[in-house]
């Protein structure tokens, strides 16, 4: 009997897709479709395959209000942000990704030597597997789809269980726009069909983003096999306000950070350390901030905040919130301000906690949720120590004038990404990656190209 995959929407609690989930014999036509279409597709000239990727992209832009609003359906995003995945950072990284290609797929090569001909060249790898979360389903999924298939590989992408239309969304894009078949595809499966797909010989790469535990399955499931896996899995990223930090344009962006999108982003802003010499007026200017949220169905084009993506996740949070509180911390808003957030569902109000420490779960452990922990501190070193104690390093953010400064501390911060003065970014020019149990590998920049490559040198000897 077919198993059913049922989405959720975290909206009202209906069901909004029901999709049959693939079984052995789906997975199979996929798999050996990605193998049939490798040759052709990696023979195209590097212009034609950049071309139609291009192309799609553009097609999927163009419809980006219908895709918003199906996302906010799925994930409950509010409407008055949703397209901007689309037509920002989607289109920005996508675009971003083409264009480098021929810089990142170029031969290397070394100093002449007579008698010789001596270059690296870059070759795809065969078939990539892309396995994306539900809370930037197109800006995650993007970071691999997008140079895996430029590079001339074949791509199945798997999309979280909440966001299932994402997938079909591409499979239509690229379909439109004359891909041969077989060079993109996507599965609706469950865990045990994903372990089968990594564990098989005709996948050649696992690009993963989602949890820690998740991380964990994939490399057990890849475990007997020599293939690369790109895993992202999270943070616990702080923000260190700096005593000449600007306050105005600080909290703003810091707030901002912190509770886009409920704050389910695993480079959200979750822990802030203010300078002592900032921190009172900081903390009384940042809840008034927060409290300029408005709560509501994510439909209605003026709700700021919408609910998490299922009554669990905001369980997570209020559990979190209730063990700083008994702890000793304080909460900062009052719930009441907030007449949607109710129990019981995945509405929640946002929360500022104070006189927090790294003994409460809120300060240590990622939330992926509308709550921000805020402690003071006196010096850098102090700083320093706080945002290097977590077993997470995705981004950290210093606000300071000075760049120099920033320069010195972000240096020593146990992190991927460094930010002054921005967070909750992801430059497409620049490496994105981390340490720690946010995982291992890299995508965007044109070193995203090099984990979905291989290379091959070429040593040839001239005779006379």
């Amino acid at each position: 009997m077919s198993k059913i995959q049922k989405t959720i929407s975290p909206i009202d609690g209906s069901v909004y897709v029901e999709r049959e989930l693939a079984g052995p014999e789906r997975i199979e036509e996929v798999l050996a479709a990605a193998k049939e279409a490798r040759a052709a597709w990696r023979e195209l000239p590097l212009a034609r395959r950049q071309e139609l990727v291009q192309k799609a992209v553009d097609y999927l832009v163009e419809r980006a209000d219908v895709l918003a609003e199906e996302l906010t359906r799925q994930m409950g995003r509010p409407i008055a942000h949703s397209p901007f995945e689309i037509t920002r950072g989607f289109k920005e990284r996508a675009d971003y990704m083409i264009s480098v290609a021929p810089e990142a797929l170029a031969d290397v090569v070394p100093a002449p030597k007579e008698g010789f001909t001596r270059f690296i060249r870059r070759e795809p790898l065969g078939t990539v597997l892309v396995l994306a979360p539900w809370n930037y389903p197109w800006l995650t999924s993007v970071n691999s789809v997008v140079p895996a298939l430029v590079a001339g590989n074949t791509v199945i992408l798997k999309m979280s269980a909440q966001t299932p239309l994402v997938a079909e969304r591409y499979q239509e894009a690229f379909d439109a726009v004359g891909l041969p078949p077989g060079v993109f595809q996507y599965v609706h499966a469950d865990h045990e069909a994903v372990a089968q797909m990594i564990g098989d010989e005709r996948v050649d790469f696992v690009a993963f983003t989602g949890s820690v535990p998740g991380g964990h399955a994939v490399v057990k499931a890849a475990s007997d096999r020599f293939i690369g896996t790109g895993l992202e899995l999270g943070g616990k990223d702080p923000a260190y306000v700096m005593e000449d930090a600007d306050l105005d344009f600080t909290i703003e962006n810091t707030v901002d950070g912190a509770f886009f999108n409920a704050g389910q982003s695993c480079c959200a802003i979750e822990r802030i350390y203010v300078h002592d010499k900032l921190y009172d007026e900081f903390v009384e200017r940042y809840v008034e901030h927060v409290k300029q949220y408005k709560l509501g169905n994510p439909l209605d084009p003026e709700t700021t905040l919408g609910p998490l993506v299922r009554t669990s996740a905001a369980d997570w949070v209020r559990e979190q919130i209730a063990e700083a509180v008994s702890k000793g911390a304080r909460a900062l808003i009052d719930p009441a301000l907030f007449p949607a957030a109710k129990e019981g569902t995945p509405y929640l109000a946002p929360q500022v906690l104070v006189n927090v420490n790294h003994q409460m779960s809120v300060m240590t452990e990622e939330t992926f949720g509308p709550v921000v922990g805020i402690m003071k501190v006196s010096s850098d070193e102090e700083a320093l120590r706080l945002m290097n104690d977590s077993r997470y390093g995705l981004t950290a953010s210093l606000w300071t004038r000075d760049m120099e400064r920033a320069e010195a501390l972000g240096a020593r911060i146990e992190t991927g990404t460094v930010f002054a003065n921005r967070a909750d970014y992801l430059d497409p020019a620049l490496a994105w990656t981390g340490v720690k149990d946010t995982g291992r590998g890299v995508t965007l920049s044109v070193l995203g190209y090099y984990q979905l490559t291989r290379v091959k040198s070429y040593h040839l000897r001239h005779l006379q």
